[in-house]
């Protein structure tokens, strides 16, 4: 079933309440039902998860949690999908949020060169930044509505597939 191999993959749950960065949500984390796996927690913690991972921003983590909070979502979930985001699929992420920012905006891309330095990020924030920003924000929308209802529909085909095994097996043992 989901529920079983979501579950396999999760954070554990004291580690993200413990962590230091997550002291600033004090009693809210310790709100059972945002730690509870179900249909509406997954599908909503993989959008909050995925809208934060796919934020360029530092405390992607910081705002996955409270996004679940906000949300009423499973916050492992919601944290452990900020990891998305990581040195491997930043550049091709980045890429993507900057050519839909150029493509809604009416700007042609700029043939830009990327260098990993905060004096390249400075220099460049003025041609680049309000195409990637506003890319992002839109690709972020769209992945984590996508993932909604994508977990969602995946959910209720497991369940659908559990109860008719479970069906079967009845049938048999009769």
């Amino acid at each position: 079933m989901a529920k079983n191999f979501i579950k396999k993959y999760l954070p554990d749950p004291d580690l993200i309440r413990n962590h230091k960065s997550m002291q600033i949500f004090g009693k809210f984390l310790h709100d059972g039902n945002l730690w509870h796996l179900h249909r509406r927690s997954a599908r909503g913690a993989f959008a909050a998860g995925l809208f934060a991972a796919l934020m360029p921003m530092p405390g992607q983590t910081v705002l996955a949690a409270a996004l679940a909070i906000i949300f009423r979502c499973n916050i492992p979930i919601a944290v452990a999908l900020c990891w998305l985001t990581n040195p491997f699929t930043m550049a091709p992420i980045f890429y993507i949020c900057y050519n839909i920012g150029t493509w809604v905006l009416g700007m042609p891309p700029l043939n830009v060169e990327f260098h990993a330095t905060f004096e390249w990020l400075v220099a460049s924030i003025d041609s680049v930044g309000k195409p990637f920003l506003v890319g992002s924000i839109i690709f972020a929308a769209f992945v984590s509505t996508a993932a909604w209802f994508l977990i969602d529909w995946c959910w209720i085909i497991a369940v659908r597939r559990a109860w008719r095994k479970r069906a079967e097996h009845h049938k048999k043992a009769d």
